[in-house]
């Protein structure tokens, strides 16, 4: 068949499918005229119930003043990059105590039983205790083991936050790696793979795959809860907050640090949520999740 007979020849939408599309598209535009319009009714309604509400003025100078906001954010700001820091090296911990956690408590044979026993009782004891204390914990316990020795305050907090989150990191991934078909792991096995080799190029590529939303959320947790350092001592974001606070009598640089954590976790929630619909597509087409 010549050029110009495959060109003639060439699938065309029928009628019916371009009046189906025009009509999805005035679909799609009334929506989001409507979500607009709501969006800003609401807004006004909220606006004006909290402009005109009694104590407004008061609220909008102990925690919304811009000239303390202004003084206040080069400090906060310079709080801001110790967390940033204590989030890089945290992330890393966690990304390797987790993964180790969960491939001890998927061995299997009754000889890896004591290394399955220790990653079990890790991630009971650390997903129960809330962080606050495991940072107490650390930062006090372990500079009193050693009086004549002083850890800085952000590297203690760094090891509390890793202890915390390595456990719910090991659990989403072990979660991963056992929803892998077991006939994944017989296949390598079959091919002459060892059981270590089959975990790493086989079972945990596809669990992780699975659970990759998961894993982001709790990467957004972890930003929020490096601001907790603060209980140590550390000069974070959230301490040079209360330090201005302490000499202005005024809660704005606080405000002014939950705005920054917010601005810091943003992109990665909004991630999170592409990624999520990516695989959520993808799997209701039938492909390879």
């Amino acid at each position: 068949m010549t050029t110009d007979g495959a060109a003639a020849t060439a699938w065309q939408p029928s009628e019916l499918e371009l009046e189906r599309r025009e009509f999805r598209r005035r679909a799609s535009g009334r929506s989001v005229l409507v979500a607009l319009v709501s969006t800003v009714l609401f807004a006004v309604v909220a606006g004006t119930l909290v402009l005109t509400s009694p104590g407004w003025e008061s609220v909008q100078q102990a925690f919304f003043n811009p000239e303390i906001a202004w003084e206040s954010l080069p400090k906060i700001l310079e709080g801001l990059w110790l967390n940033i820091q204590v989030l890089f090296f945290a992330t890393i911990g966690v990304a390797i105590i987790g993964t180790l956690l969960a491939v001890m408590r998927s061995l299997r044979g009754p000889v890896f039983f004591p290394l399955r026993a220790i990653a079990t009782g890790y991630t009971d004891l650390f997903r129960g205790l809330p962080v606050l204390i495991v940072l107490y914990l650390v930062g006090f316990g372990i500079p009193a083991l050693n009086p004549t020795t002083r850890f800085p305050a952000a590297l203690l907090g760094t090891i509390g936050i890793m202890l915390c989150y390595s456990a719910y990191v090991a659990e989403v991934l072990r979660a991963g790696m056992e929803a892998v078909h077991p006939s994944q792991r017989v296949a390598a096995r079959s091919l002459g793979l060892s059981h270590a080799q089959t975990l790493r190029l086989v079972v945990i590529p596809q669990g992780l795959r699975k659970v990759i939303p998961a894993l982001m959320n709790d990467f957004v947790s972890m930003q929020k809860d490096v601001g907790l350092i603060s209980v140590l001592g550390a000069v974070d974001a959230i301490r040079a907050a209360q330090i201005v606070q302490a000499s202005t009598y005024n809660f704005t640089p606080y405000v002014v640090a939950g705005l920054l954590f917010v601005a810091l976790s943003f992109p990665m929630i909004r991630l999170t949520d592409h990624i999520s619909a990516k695989m959520a597509a993808r799997e209701q087409i039938g492909g390879t999740v």
